[in-house]
Parts: C-alpha cells; sequence; structure tokens
C-alpha cells in the first residue's frame, strides 16, 4: 500500500502542480487509504518545492479530522441498524450506566486525544464514539488538537528526513522514502499487537 500511495500522491501532486485545489484534494484522498503515508509524503513533496507549505498543511488537517469524523459517522449509522444494536451491552447506552462517564465530556475528551497517539485504537475508540452517541462537538475537538499535534510533528520529522535521504541517496531518494513509511506502519502495528493482551484483560 506504501508504494500506490506513492504514485497516487507523487503524480496527482505533480500533475497539478499549478492547480492547487487539485493538490489539496489529491492530499486529502491520500490521508483515506493511509494517514501517515500521506503526511511524510506531502512533506516530501514539500521540500521539494512541488507543494506550498501554506496548503499542505490544512489540506492534511482537513483530511485526517473528516476521516476521525467518518469514524464516528460510521459508528452513528451502525447505532440506527437493529442488528449492530445487539452487539452492544444492555445498559451501554443509559445515562447511569458505569461505562457512560467515558462517552461524556472530560472524559470523553481525553479517550479520545490519548488515542490518536495510540495505534491501533482509533478505528475501534472513534467507532464506538459515534454507536454510542458521545459527544459529537468534544470528540471533533480533542481528535482536531491532536491531529494537529501529532500530524506536525510527523510532517516536521519528515521534511527533516527527506532532506537527509536525498543527500545520502539521492536518486534512490524514494526507495528510502517508501522504506520510512513502511517502517513506520510496522511499528505502529506492531506496539497495537503489544497493546491488545492488556486491553483484553
Amino acid at each position: 500500500m506504501p508504494f500506490n500511495l506513492s504514485n497516487i500522491l507523487t503524480t496527482g501532486l505533480t500533475t497539478a502542480a499549478h492547480t492547487p485545489l487539485w493538490q489539496a484534494v489529491t492530499i486529502i484522498i491520500g490521508t483515506f487509504i493511509l494517514e501517515d503515508g500521506a503526511t511524510i509524503l506531502t512533506a516530501i513533496a514539500v521540500g521539494d518545492g512541488a507543494v506550498a507549505l501554506q496548503l499542505a498543511l490544512p489540506a492534511l488537517y482537513v483530511g485526517i479530522v473528516a476521516g476521525d469524523a467518518g469514524l464516528y459517522g460510521l459508528g452513528r449509522l451502525a447505532a440506527l441498524w437493529p442488528p449492530a444494536r445487539r452487539w452492544a451491552p444492555s445498559q451501554a447506552g443509559k445515562e447511569n450506566s458505569p461505562g457512560a462517564k467515558w462517552w461524556r465530556g472530560a472524559a470523553l475528551f481525553r479517550v479520545i486525544f490519548v488515542s490518536r497517539f495510540i495505534p491501533g485504537s482509533r478505528l475501534p475508540i472513534y467507532t464506538a464514539s459515534g454507536f454510542f452517541n458521545a459527544g459529537f462537538r468534544v470528540f471533533i475537538l480533542a481528535t482536531a488538537l491532536a491531529t494537529l499535534l501529532w500530524t506536525t510533528a510527523l510532517f516536521a520529522l519528515s521534511l527533516k528526513m527527506g532532506q537527509i535521504l536525498l543527500d545520502e541517496l539521492g536518486v534512490w531518494r524514494w526507495l528510502g522514502v517508501a522504506g520510512f513509511i513502511v517502517a513506520i506502519v510496522l511499528v505502529g502495528r506492531h506496539i497495537a499487537r503489544m497493546q491488545s493482551p492488556s486491553a483484553r484483560g
């Protein structure tokens, strides 16, 4: 997938060099495929001068937050589908249930914010937020702030890494970029697998 994403983004950004709107659309679509990969490749494109920084970062933010909102929406749709409601504990959606506090106010904000930095946790937590009709405004605020921090940090690292790879690998730089993306994905999945036993416990 990183190689396919690389082809999609680099081709789209290059062919639309003089069409900022299309560049923004390409970046947003890339975040729907693989968020971290799109962030890394977009940073590399900015380093090459193919995309303006003031366009790249907002497009990444919009794409990632929109994807998170989409996960919330999928959870909400599932809750409205009668067979899906059977998956939830009978007391889960009630105001006085033991788990209700996790889907309200400050507790919800903390859960959503922290999950952005824990690989493998966003899909279940974000869809569960929608399923249990957690506060959408709190959800969006938490994921927007977490995205601002995480994406900006990864973007800055990738921008620096791109220059290092150019200096060290020259024309082979994109092979190094692909390896960097694969490493990020594999490390994230490994961390998620390490956490799953404790989560079940």
